[in-house]
C-alpha cells in the first residue's frame, strides 16, 4: 500500500514538472509569454488583386510573419486559424489608398476577427496591380502586426469574443 501511495505522488510531481517545463519553454502555445509563436495560421486567399500581385504580397506577408514569429502554414495544412484577405484601392480628394480586410476564421469556420484598414500609396498607383514593392511591404507589415496582436490576444482570452460567421 505504501508503494502505491508514493507512486501516485511521484507521478503527480512529475506531471507538474512536465507542465511547468512546457510553460517555461513556450510549450505548445508560446503566446503565454506574449508571442504568437506556436499558433499556425493558413492564408487561404487574397481577393481583389491579380495573380502576380497576390504572389508578391504573399512573399511580403511571409517575411513579415517570420519577423513577428507568426507561423504560416499551407492552406491544406492543419491550422488553428484560416485567413482570407480582400484588397481594393480608392481615390478620394486626390489621395489614393489601398484598403484591406483580413477575415480570420477558427477551425469551426466561424469568423473570429475582422481586421481592416487602409494605407496611402503613391499617386500613380490607381489600382492594386500598380502597387510597388514598398507599398506591398508596408501593407504586409501592418497586416501581420494586427494578425500577431490577434493571435496573442486570442490565446489569453476566454473565447467569448467570437463573432459568428455572417
Amino acid at each position: 500500500m505504501a508503494v502505491t501511495k508514493h507512486a501516485g505522488r511521484i507521478a503527480t510531481v512529475m506531471m507538474m514538472a512536465t507542465l511547468g517545463a512546457c510553460q517555461g519553454s513556450g510549450g505548445s502555445f508560446g503566446s503565454l509569454n506574449g508571442s504568437p509563436e506556436g499558433v499556425p495560421i493558413a492564408l487561404e486567399s487574397i481577393d481583389g488583386a491579380p495573380a502576380p500581385m497576390r504572389t508578391a504580397l504573399m512573399e511580403e506577408l511571409t517575411t513579415a510573419a517570420s519577423d513577428r514569429k507568426v507561423e504560416l502554414v499551407g492552406s491544406s495544412a492543419q491550422a488553428r486559424y484560416r485567413v482570407r484577405g480582400y484588397l481594393s484601392t480608392e481615390t478620394e480628394d486626390g489621395e489614393t489608398k489601398v484598403s484591406y480586410v483580413w477575415d480570420v476564421f477558427d477551425s469551426q469556420k466561424r469568423r473570429a476577427q475582422r481586421l481592416a484598414g487602409s494605407s496611402p500609396v503613391r499617386a500613380a498607383a490607381k489600382s492594386i496591380s500598380a502597387l510597388d514593392k514598398e507599398a506591398l511591404a508596408r501593407l504586409a507589415r501592418t497586416s501581420m502586426d494586427e494578425i500577431a496582436e490577434f493571435l496573442v490576444a486570442s490565446n489569453t482570452s476566454t473565447g467569448s469574443e467570437m463573432i459568428e460567421n455572417p
